[in-house]
């Protein structure tokens, strides 16, 4: 093959998979309503499987550009969160700690099962496995147009996981810190200063970016929804550089925006086409660099882990649902929509490598099996209980 060609094929891999991975999740949805992310997903990972050119995890930017399009999804999560609805019910703020805490425990003790498994990865997984994934059930939330007492319950629950699964890794990774180095300074500034400069670069744009539109666009128009996305773009850019965690500070940024009083459109906060499509090559990017090697040889933990993870989430929204204001029903559903498991975790995963966290590499490689099982059918699961809560409303024939 002439390098030509060579350079041809790498060129226009990506926009093909990305325009496969359109086109079949369309026809799939329509015909048998399979979740589109469920399809992204399946291309990205017959793509990296075939090593086709150009599907690498080797191009420079690639990280990058996926981080970008989470940070895009976790400002809309954000901006979703309704601080004042924990301050009304408070045990939905409880049932969200607790049920994090319960995964993190259960899953530390399962990874126990399996010697080969060092004692920092088993933390980190613990931590990670607390995460449910915000750009699928936030995807598989638009598809389906649900709205409802589950749909926001899982919203918040979903932003709570998050946010308390990068304090624990970050946790974990000044205790390996402090393992390898024994300086206490070096592991408790370095998790600390991440944490906190995250959270308020995240803050810090929330005030700024809504003061900068007052009286200046127009609600209705794309002038906020193109602001918006700039700042979330100069936000990961910079958090990305300085090794903070772009992913905290982007929720944090759409959650302070929201307290601002700052209206948006749903297609302004998800960010309209460019959001779609960022969300597309998300999916098929992160499921792209999965190691078949890996997933094959951890798929027996990665069962055992998505039983043990579902079963805390499932348990914890049950046995809180009644007194936090929901019916029994209603709680299985909410923790059983809580099932997906993508993105958040790879890029987060990849982000602490950059950090400084030698284990990081094992710990994806340990999770390649979870990951990719719920990747797969995190989605239809929560399509699945979304439906039965009878919490959507699309047509048969969409």
């Amino acid at each position: 093959m002439s390098p030509e060609t060579s350079f041809l094929l790498q060129a226009i891999a990506w926009p093909l998979v990305l325009l496969l991975a359109w086109l079949l999740a369309d026809a799939l949805y329509v015909r048998w309503q399979i979740p589109r992310v469920t399809s992204y997903v399946a291309v990205g990972v017959l793509a990296g499987g075939v090593h086709l050119p150009g599907v690498t995890n080797d191009i420079t930017g690639l990280p990058f550009v996926a981080t970008v399009a989470l940070s895009l999804v976790l400002f809309e999560l954000g901006y979703r969160i309704n601080l004042r609805w924990f301050q009304a019910n408070p045990w939905v703020l409880v049932a969200g700690v607790a049920e994090s805490l319960l995964t993190f425990a259960l899953v530390f003790w399962a990874t126990g099962w399996f010697d080969d498994l060092r004692l920092h990865v088993r933390l980190a997984i613990a931590s990670l496995a607390m995460a449910s994934s915000p750009a699928g059930i936030l995807r598989v939330v638009h598809e389906l147009r649900s709205a409802g007492q589950v749909t926001e319950r899982v919203m918040h629950l979903t932003a709570i996981n998050c946010l308390l699964s990068v304090f624990a890794l970050k946790v974990v990774m000044g205790s390996r810190t402090l393992r390898v180095s024994g300086d206490w300074s070096q592991a408790v500034f370095g998790s600390v200063h991440v944490l906190a400069t995250s959270i308020a670069v995240g803050v810090v744009l929330g005030f700024v970016v809504p003061r900068l539109l007052k009286g200046r666009l127009s609600a209705a128009g794309d002038g906020a929804t193109v602001v918006f996305a700039l700042a979330v773009l100069l936000l990961s850019t910079a958090a990305y550089g300085l090794k903070l965690s772009p992913l905290l500070a982007a929720l944090t940024f759409g959650i302070v925006a929201r307290e601002r009083r700052v209206h948006l459109t749903h297609n302004q906060r998800n960010f309209g086409t460019a959001g779609d499509l960022l969300g597309v090559f998300l999916f098929v990017y992160v499921a792209s660099v999965m190691e078949w090697a890996d997933v094959v040889s951890g798929l027996v933990l990665g069962l055992v882990l998505v039983v043990v993870r579902t079963a805390a989430k499932v348990a914890v929204n049950v046995g809180t649902a009644r007194i936090s204001g929901i019916t029994r029903r209603k709680g299985l559903m909410t923790g059983l929509a809580l099932t997906p498991m993508s993105a958040f975790v790879v890029l987060l995963v990849g982000q602490s490598g950059l950090a400084g966290f030698d284990l990081a590499e094992q710990t994806l490689s340990a999770m390649a099996g979870m990951v990719l099982v719920l990747e797969l059918l995190g989605p239809v699961v929560t399509q699945r209980a979304l439906m039965a809560a009878r919490e959507t409303h699309v047509s048969q024939e969409t």
